[in-house]
């Protein structure tokens, strides 16, 4: 039986360090030690998360819970999770007073420092998305098994827990049986940014170059008449978008797994903005809105998982069974056609071109040298870190950002740069509306947020600097967008934020 204080302990020395490899070793001994019934519960406390999901339980729940602590760790992680399940199943006439006495309870079990880690996990300040690398390497140190075979499986059950257990039960051939499931989302493949055109067609021998849409990433599955459609974070949105899965209903298959992009266009043909697409997504979104899918690539069809295939396989296909909503490409062209096709994709509204090596298989969930996007302006998806109440015409709003990098060995962001330009009143108003509800605390003006918002800035370039831990600054950012559709997992490493500096390329950041 493994205690909470374990977790709370493991918790604190993976923050306390920054050496990637003593934070895999503090993970993998308490992973070796867990009980079966404990994986679940524990993989998710180690990643900031609920068994489950969240439990219904806000800040006024947890702020009227007054419980002196226990001298001694006594609170085993198996009542930690029973307690979380019960949470969330009360509802009703008295729910907020059950609520109330089984909080109560369980703090009052609680060491001080079990305390303060429970109420920071059931209150949402405990995420720790960008630890997902650290935690799999830990799993397959803890299980003795290959570090990629642990990734693949993750990739194909896009469950940490489900990973663990096989692994931590069944080693390399539990592992192998994790299989492309239709109806079961995989963790997209993700292309890296590459320089120039030039270089990512120099790079890849042989190649498809495809539009990259201003869209939103969809992954659909189909099984005879049951269609599902997925975000690219796998959440599930079949109901908000009948258009497709009318569509994808009425292609010419038994079953099939696509992976592509949606957008909505204007009149003129050209794309509507992408937070009007995003906005598609949700349970009350405008239905008049028409969403139009553009896929490029097919991971499964008629009972044959085609993962492993090569791409130029996989858009053979994609072209029987989809070809009339394939994204716009070229197969294999010379470097003249492939800068007149990227200069109409730019035309048309788009963000520019991804280039993809055809003899490559899909790396569900990794973001490797096989695909390479390409596009003028120079971006980041940076993590919101704080925002400071505004002066003048901005005064009564939260305007400058605290932005920071993923650091890819599982700690905290890394901060990189403010900016407030590109904020327009509409973003002002949304921002100084919703980050309260990410408040952690404020300090001089500054309100500091739980590291949870992705927003895309676009600037002109780095620069070495002292003053920030990543060791880099922001040149001339502004905000292009928000990104509800990442989480800050996903948002751009520190590393890349170093390989833009002068004289250095993606492939050299250290």
């Amino acid at each position: 039986m493994v205690l909470l204080a374990a977790v709370v302990e493991v918790s604190r020395e993976v923050a306390a360090t920054r050496s990637r490899k003593a934070k895999v070793r503090s993970l993998a001994g308490l992973l070796a030690r867990l009980e079966p019934a404990e994986v679940r519960p524990v993989t998710a406390f180690l990643a900031g998360e609920l068994p489950g999901g969240r439990a219904g339980v806000g800040w006024s729940a947890l702020s009227g819970v007054d419980a002196e602590p226990v001298g001694e760790p006594q609170l085993a992680v198996g009542e930690v999770a029973a307690t979380v399940d019960e949470l969330r199943a009360t509802s009703g006439a008295g729910s907020a007073r059950r609520r109330s006495e089984l909080l109560r309870g369980l703090l009052a079990r609680a060491t001080r420092q079990e305390q303060g880690f429970l109420v920071r996990l059931l209150g949402g300040e405990l995420r720790q998305g960008a630890l997902e690398g650290v935690l799999l390497e830990a799993v397959a140190a803890a299980a003795e098994v290959d570090g990629d075979q642990v990734r693949r499986a993750f990739m194909l059950s896009a469950s940490l827990h489900e990973t663990t257990e096989a692994a931590l039960r069944g080693g390399t051939a539990a592992l192998r049986a994790f299989r492309l499931r239709v109806g079961r989302p995989v963790r997209p493949m993700l292309a890296a940014p590459a320089e120039t055109l030039e270089s990512a067609l120099a790079e890849l021998a042989h190649t498809s170059v495809e539009y990259k849409l201003d869209g939103a990433r969809i992954q659909v599955h189909r099984d005879g008449g049951d269609v599902q459609v997925y975000t690219r974070a796998l959440r599930e949105i079949t109901a908000n978008v009948p258009e497709l899965v009318e569509l994808v209903r009425g292609l010419d298959c038994r079953s099939v797994v696509l992976d592509g992009e949606t957008l909505a266009l204007a009149d003129s043909g050209r794309p509507r903005p992408f937070q009007e697409t995003m906005g598609r997504f949700g349970a009350r979104s405008p239905r008049d809105l028409v969403l139009q899918p553009h896929f490029f690539d097919c991971l499964h069809l008629d009972g044959r998982d085609l993962l492993d295939l090569p791409l130029r396989q996989r858009i053979d296909a994609l072209e029987r069974v989809a070809g009339q909503h394939r994204i716009p490409a070229l197969t294999e062209p010379d470097p003249e056609r492939a800068a007149e096709f990227a200069d109409a994709a730019l035309a048309r509204g788009h963000e520019g071109v991804v280039v993809k090596a055809l003899d490559s298989a899909y790396a569900a969930g990794r973001r490797g040298s096989a695909w390479r996007k390409v596009k003028p302006a120079r971006t980041l998806d940076l993590v919101v870190l704080a925002a400071e109440w505004g002066h003048g015409r901005r005064r009564g709003y939260l305007s400058n950002l605290h932005l920071g990098a993923r650091d890819p060995d599982g700690g905290p962001p890394l901060m990189v740069g403010k900016t407030f330009k590109g904020l327009t009143d509409e973003l002002l108003a949304w921002q100084t509306a919703e980050f309260p509800r990410l408040r952690t605390g404020e300090d001089a003006g500054t309100v500091q947020l739980s590291p949870e918002l992705v927003v895309e800035i676009e600037l002109d370039g780095v620069q070495a600097s002292t003053r920030y831990p990543g060791g880099v600054a922001l040149r001339f950012a502004r905000v292009l967008r928000y990104r509800p559709d990442k989480d800050a997992g996903e948002a751009d490493p520190i590393d890349a934020v170093r390989a833009m500096l002068p004289g250095r390329s993606p492939g050299s950041a250290g």
